[in-house]
């Protein structure tokens, strides 16, 4: 699944949400209906963006909703906005009331760009002194539009793009400042029950990928592997490789089937530092040697799969974890873009996957929350290659 950049579209019931998105798709891809709250839960839609490429468009419930069940919806609404690149926030009639007041705060919080749309300006046209006063109040742009007669269908797109900006969606590339033309680079890719049948996970595909980008050399083994492989440098039948990138799941393996003086890292870890918050996994990493009995600790994981017996944050990382500390610690997972079930403040530490499956502002947000409530992140690679002993000789490549 590729990661792209996500437009969530907000206001009140019937300000016209579902029928924007049909008319950015060109399609009728929302139920549009004069019946307030036909929307209930966030509608995904992917649609090309000239100049951009493809973008997610969100269409969410309405931010007026009412009763125990609006009240739900509501909440759905609000998680989205820590999830997307852009907010495009709807209003109508000339009038901006407490519901966008709001909206905008959250907006502003979670540190997400946001565009004002008048839309029904066929029925009511924006007023120059509304517009104006949006402008010096919030700083952002606004647009007059008509879902009916979208007749300046091109200027909001540029908006789009503007706010957007060149690449909001782009992170530091996995290899950067590690690999240069003709070098080699050593792939340690286990196939285990949690690898995708006749497949490599997408973290080992983008890492090949750069490494062909590069015009550098891939060579992709199993740890099985290795000690021939390296036997062979040593003989100098090969070029020593400048990296060795394994599975988090190996380290303690891989450390001791490779030359002590060979710089070694994980694909986790590339993730952390290419999308995540690399210097709050360095601290925050420390931690684990402060937990105590009882402790909870929270897994977090981009991704949905059935889990196995192999699952690295269900099973693996929790029976590590209880075996490094010899403590009783209560790990919980949540997966894809879920919230935890209890206030982060109940947990010791939490430990995030490297989030190949969700933008880097999804990460971000994540790890923006934890350290509102002074609750140290880790990484899936980083802890792991910590409680085998090796943390300083994996993050060593990585850091400046």
């Amino acid at each position: 699944m590729a990661v792209r950049p996500q437009i969530g579209i907000f206001g009140r019931r019937n300000a016209g949400k579902s029928s924007l998105i049909n008319v950015l798709c060109g399609q009728e891809v929302a139920i549009v209906s004069a019946v307030a709250g036909t929307t209930t839960d966030p509608v995904r839609k992917t649609m090309e963006i000239p100049g951009t490429g493809p973008v997610v468009l969100i269409d969410t419930a309405g931010m007026d909703d009412e009763g125990l069940l609006g009240e739900k919806r509501v909440i759905k609404s609000r998680e989205v906005i820590a999830q997307v690149n852009l907010a495009v926030l709807l209003f109508t009639g000339n009038f901006l009331g407490s519901y966008e007041e709001n909206l905008i705060r959250d907006f502003q919080y979670n540190e997400v760009p946001f565009i004002l749309v008048h839309n029904m300006s066929d029925k009511v046209p924006l007023a120059p002194e509304i517009a104006a006063e949006v402008f010096q109040r919030f700083k952002t742009d606004v647009i007059d539009f008509s879902c009916a007669e979208p007749e300046n269908l091109e200027t909001l797109i540029a908006l789009l793009m503007k706010n957007l900006g060149p690449s909001p969606f782009k992170t530091l590339p996995l290899l950067d400042g590690l690999v240069s033309e003709g070098q080699e680079v050593v792939l340690v890719c286990p196939v285990d029950s949690e690898a995708p049948e006749g497949r490599l996970i997408l973290p080992q595909v983008q890492v090949i990928r750069e490494i062909l980008d590069k015009r550098a050399v891939a060579v992709v083994l199993q740890d099985a592997q290795l000690p021939g492989y390296f036997k062979e440098v040593a003989q100098r039948r090969r070029s020593v490789p400048v990296l060795v990138v394994t599975d988090s799941q190996l380290f303690g393996k891989v450390e001791h089937l490779i030359p002590p003086d060979q710089p070694l890292t994980g694909f986790s870890l590339l993730l952390a530092r290419s999308k995540g918050d690399f210097g709050t996994y360095l601290k925050g990493t420390q931690y684990i040697d402060s937990l105590k009995e009882g402790d909870r600790v929270l897994m977090m994981e981009a991704c949905s799969h059935h889990s196995t017996c192999e699952d690295i944050g269900r099973v693996k990382l929790p029976a590590l974890l209880r075996k490094y500390t010899g403590k009783n610690i209560h790990c919980e997972m949540i997966s894809g873009l879920d919230l935890p079930r209890r206030p982060l403040t109940e947990y010791a530490l939490i430990i995030q996957c490297g989030g190949c499956m969700i933008t880097q502002r999804q990460v971000l947000s994540k790890i923006r929350e934890a350290k509102k409530f002074g609750v140290p992140v880790s990484n899936y690679g980083m802890a792991i290659s910590f409680m085998n002993g090796i943390f300083h000789r994996a993050v060593k490549p990585l850091v400046p």
